[in-house]
């Protein structure tokens, strides 16, 4: 909410205490004659950036019209009704600057980016457990830090901290959960994680309605950070990384105590089996998925899965600013309505498959964004409720797809390459997420009733694509995983062993 656009009216000169709400009757007089009237496809009645100067140096009550020059505004006043001050407010990030918010939202996601490759890296180097905490560390100083940045340079540099080090933990957090349960769980530990994403936007928009100033908004948001410090004590060491690294005695005492608390026996050669393998794993790196045509061809399909997928979803989002009604309600509306589209797909994923449920998302979400033109152009006010239904409809495509998309191209990439899929698909992700508030913004470029739907029909568009796209790729659903490159070019192609006799 601190980058949040906002509501301006050009300041009058010389009049003291002006507000954007009209005082009275000679307050009114002035913003006509002083503030030229925005077009009528417009939502508001003044322009944002231009006010009138007389020539001669009078004010522009006392100005003839011949003698009056429309000039860009150097100061403004701002809507209160839906936040009491945000950063684009306190800085003046509108007009010719407006730009710098989408840019300030760019570097946080280009922050999302560094994060998914720094962090994975060091996670396999170190652990998964310490490079969590150092993430929690500086998470922590960042985000408490950001409610003081005096410059939107400071802002931006802090928000692309908060950025690297919110999702380098949000990944690890993913990795740690998939590779502490079996593969029957791996659908509930891959999605569910999901659901508290979605439990955090309803505390913002919680926090945003209550505080109403994105200082104390940020304080609210960051305090929550400093319980993450008390993980250290409860979290293990992934058993996985341990034993990928030779440290099978920590591991086993890992696994014991898993299997004791949940009343389970252990088999005794676990252990014996584990090393085994480690012993005898192949060797496979990124550019393996770039060698051949087979997996090129799905390589670059599920990248532009994710890069589709992380754009609708954040950039839908970021358009609740641009819709009209309560903007409380229609954020706390997109972010609850995350929660029945993880347990859809959730219920969906071992019924339907992989290929069908990701597709059945990405369709769903981008009919119904492109569906927001008619009301949009065609309906006025009174049609809001169906572009917000429409809209809402989009969120479940989107959340549903990026729940199925971490599970899917999880089991599509070979085991010997499976971390640096999945962290090269992150990475490609966060450029659709740097396009989202671009395009999210794009309307205002354009201008008119056009320029409200336009955000959401690039979305449906691009996620129509991607949801066809996705046909092209095998299912996963009850087959045996592919383990070397080799495996992964001849998979679908021969034994329909399910995953969970693996393990």
């Amino acid at each position: 909410m601190s980058a949040m656009s906002d509501h301006p009216l050009c300041q009058i000169p010389g009049y003291e205490n002006d507000t954007y709400a009209i005082l009275g009757d000679t307050h009114r007089f002035l913003v006509n004659v002083s503030i030229p009237l925005a077009s009528e496809d417009e939502d508001f009645l003044y322009e944002k950036c231009h006010m009138y100067t007389c020539n001669n140096g009078n004010s522009a009550a006392n100005c003839p019209i011949q003698n009056r020059t429309r000039v860009k505004c150097s100061s403004w006043v701002y809507d209160k009704e839906t936040f009491h001050e945000t950063f684009t407010s306190m800085t003046n990030l509108v007009c010719d600057d407006a730009l710098k918010t989408s840019h300030a939202q760019m570097l946080f996601y280009f922050g999302v980016l560094v994060g998914d490759l720094g962090f994975g890296l060091v996670a396999d180097i170190i652990g998964r457990k310490k490079t969590l905490y150092v993430t929690f560390i500086i998470l922590l100083g960042s985000a408490f830090g950001v409610a003081w940045a005096p410059n939107w340079t400071s802002f931006v540099i802090l928000e692309f901290v908060i950025g690297a080090s919110n999702h380098g933990a949000f990944i690890i957090c993913c990795v740690l959960g998939l590779e502490m349960v079996g593969p029957s769980k791996r659908v509930w530990a891959g999605i569910l994680v999901h659901a508290f994403f979605a439990l955090g936007l309803v505390y913002l928009v919680g926090m945003g309605y209550f505080l109403r100033n994105w200082f104390w908004v940020q304080i609210a948001v960051a305090t929550p950070c400093a319980f993450f410090l008390s993980y250290w004590f409860f979290i293990p060491e992934s058993p996985r990384w341990l034993i990928s690294q030779g440290r099978f005695g920590e591991a086993d005492k890992i696994i014991e105590k898993a299997a004791r608390v949940n009343k389970k026996p252990l088999p005794p050669s676990l252990m014996k089996v584990n090393k085994e393998e480690n012993d005898t794993g192949s060797d496979g790196r990124i550019w393996h998925l770039f060698s051949n045509r087979v997996l090129l061809t799905r390589t670059l399909i599920v990248y532009f899965n994710w890069a589709v997928v992380s754009m609708i979803y954040y950039g839908v989002t970021m358009h609740t600013g641009n819709m009209n009604g309560d903007f409380y309600l229609n954020f706390f509306l997109l972010a609850v309505v995350e929660f029945p589209a993880y347990f859809i797909s959730i219920a969906l994923l071992d019924r339907w498959g992989r290929k069908r449920t990701h597709c059945a998302c990405m369709l769903l979400g981008g009919i119904a964004c492109i569906s927001t033109i008619f009301p949009v152009i065609f309906g006025g006010p009174d049609l809001q409720p169906l572009t917000l239904a429409l809209a809402i409809v989009g969120k479940i495509g989107a959340a549903g797809a990026f729940g199925v998309i971490y599970i899917f191209s999880a089991e599509l990439f070979p085991t010997v390459v499976r971390n640096a899929g999945m962290g090269s698909s992150s990475c490609v992700a966060r450029i659709g997420g740097m396009l989202a508030p671009y395009v999210a913004s794009s309307g205002d470029l354009v201008g008119g009733k056009f320029g409200k739907a336009l955000p959401l029909v690039i979305f449906g568009a691009f996620s129509v694509a991607a949801g066809l796209m996705c046909l092209l790729l095998p299912e996963t659903l009850h087959k045996k995983l592919p383990e070397t490159i080799e495996d992964g070019v001849n998979f679908d192609k021969g034994s329909k062993k399910t995953l969970y006799e693996k393990n």
